[in-house]
C-alpha cells in the first residue's frame, strides 16, 4: 500500500469528517477536524483500538473531554497551527479535559486552555497512571497546566512543551505542572512561566530528570517557587535556566525535602543550571530540607552560574565545585533571552571539566532554544563556561 500524505487526505475527505486508515503493525489512524465537536472527537474516541492513532487538524475543539482507557494511543495534532482543546463548562470526570487512566499514552502537539472547576482544581491533563508522553503540546490558562495522580509505578515524560499563564485566583495555589508520587518524571527542552501563588515545577516522583529548561516567571510572574521538590527522591537538574520573576511570591527558587521523607534514595544533583533572581531583594536559590530527610544521600552541585544577589551554598550541605556568582549585565542580553555568558567573560573556561570533576559525567548535553525546543551540543569542549549555555 502507498503511503497517503496528511495533504491528499485534506484533498479527498471534508475536514469534518472522520477517517480510518488501517495501518498494518501500527493499528488505524483517524483524522477529523474541527467541524461537528464535540460529537465527532467522542465517535472517534470511542471506535479507536488499542495501537490507533487519532490526529486533530488545526482549529478549536471546544468543549472537546476525553477520559482515555486505551492500553495503547496516541492523539496528536496535525497542520499550520496546534489544535486547541478549548474547555467549555465541562471536564472528563469533572476533573480535566483529558483524563488519561491508564495504558501507553502519547499526546502530541496539542494545547489545552482554561481548565476551570469549582474548588480551582481542574487541571488541562489529569494524569492517574500508566505511562504518558507528552510531547510538543501547550497547557495555558489552566488551573493546574499538567497533573499526575500518585501511582507509585506512572511514569511521565514531557519533551518540549510550554506551560503558562496561570489563573490570578488568590488562595489557589494553581501549579503549572504538578507531579505526585510516580515512579519517574522527565522534563526536557520545556518553558515554563507566568504563573500566580502556586509553584511552575512541583514534583513528588521517586526519580526526577529535569534538563535544558526554560524555567522562567517572567517580569508578571507571581509565582512561588520555580522547582519544588518536596518528597525528595532522586532528582538530577542539568542546564535549565531557572529564574525568579520580581514579583514573586516567595524568595526560593529551589526547595528540595519541605514534606519530609517519602522515598528509601534521596540525592540532589544541579550541574551547569544558570539560577536568577530578576527582583531587588535577596534570593534563596537552593534550600535543601536535610533536618526533614535522615540518611539523605549526596548533594552535588557543580559549574551552576548563579545571578543576583542571595544565598546558594549556605545551608545545603555537600560538594560544591565550580558554581560562579555573576550580576544581570554579566549574561550577553538579558532582554532578549540571551542568557549565555558573553565571548569574553571572566567565568568562561574557569570551572571544572562536568565529565570528570565529581567522578561522574555531568556534562550537559543539550541547550535549551527559543520557543520551546532542545539543541544538542558537542560534549567534547576544551573549555567549559559555568550555567546552561556553553554558546
Amino acid at each position: 500500500m502507498l503511503p497517503i500524505t496528511f495533504s491528499g487526505l485534506v484533498r479527498l475527505l471534508p475536514v469534518c469528517a472522520a477517517l480510518w486508515l488501517p495501518l498494518a503493525a501500527a493499528g488505524a489512524t483517524i483524522v477529523i477536524g474541527p467541524e461537528r465537536q464535540p460529537a465527532t472527537f467522542a465517535e472517534a474516541l470511542d471506535r479507536a483500538k488499542d495501537g490507533d492513532e487519532i490526529v486533530l487538524l488545526s482549529g478549536e475543539y471546544k468543549g472537546v473531554t476525553a477520559v482515555i482507557e486505551h492500553k495503547k494511543l496516541t492523539i496528536r495534532g496535525q497542520g499550520k497551527t496546534r489544535p486547541v482543546i478549548l474547555f467549555d463548562s465541562k471536564l472528563a470526570s469533572g476533573r480535566a479535559l483529558f483524563v488519561v487512566k491508564g495504558g501507553d499514552i502519547r499526546l502530541e502537539n496539542l494545547e489545552f486552555r482554561g481548565a476551570r472547576a469549582t474548588g480551582a482544581n481542574a487541571a488541562g491533563v489529569l494524569f492517574e497512571k500508566g505511562r504518558l508522553e507528552v510531547v510538543r503540546c501547550a497547557f495555558f490558562e489552566n488551573e493546574h497546566g499538567l497533573m499526575t495522580g500518585n501511582a507509585r509505578d506512572a511514569e511521565l515524560t514531557v519533551l518540549e512543551s510550554e506551560m503558562a499563564h496561570a489563573p490570578r485566583q488568590v488562595g489557589a495555589l494553581n501549579h503549572l505542572l504538578h507531579v505526585g508520587t510516580i515512579a519517574s518524571f522527565t522534563l526536557t527542552g520545556s518553558r515554563l512561566f507566568n504563573g500566580f501563588e502556586g509553584h511552575l515545577v512541583k514534583t513528588r516522583a521517586r526519580e526526577s530528570m529535569i534538563l535544558y529548561n526554560m524555567i522562567r516567571d517572567g517580569s508578571s510572574g507571581e509565582a512561588s517557587y520555580e522547582i519544588d521538590l518536596p518528597s525528595g527522591g532522586r532528582a538530577t537538574l542539568i542546564g535549565n535556566v531557572i529564574s525568579q520573576s520580581p514579583r514573586s511570591q516567595n524568595p526560593v527558587l529551589i526547595s528540595y525535602g519541605s514534606e519530609g521523607k517519602v522515598w528509601d534514595d534521596n540525592s540532589l544533583v544541579l550541574s551547569h543550571n544558570t539560577l536568577i533572581s530578576e527582583g531587588w531583594r535577596p534570593a534563596w536559590f537552593l534550600r535543601v530540607h536535610t533536618d526533614r530527610l535522615p540518611g539523605m544521600g549526596e548533594v552535588l552541585a557543580l559549574n551552576n552560574l548563579v545571578v543576583g544577589g542571595g544565598i546558594f551554598e549556605l545551608g545545603a550541605s555537600g560538594t560544591f565545585t565550580g558554581n560562579r556568582p555573576a550580576t544581570l549585565g554579566m549574561l550577553a542580553d538579558v532582554v532578549t533571552g540571551a542568557f549565555e555568558l558573553p565571548p569574553d567573560s571572566i567565568w568562561r573556561g574557569r570551572v571544572p571539566d562536568p565529565r570528570k570533576a565529581l567522578g561522574r559525567d555531568l556534562a550537559p548535553k543539550a541547550e535549551f532554544e527559543w520557543p520551546a525546543l532542545v539543541r544538542a551540543i558537542p560534549a567534547d569542549r576544551a573549555r567549559w563556561a559555568p550555567g546552561a549555555y556553553q554558546r
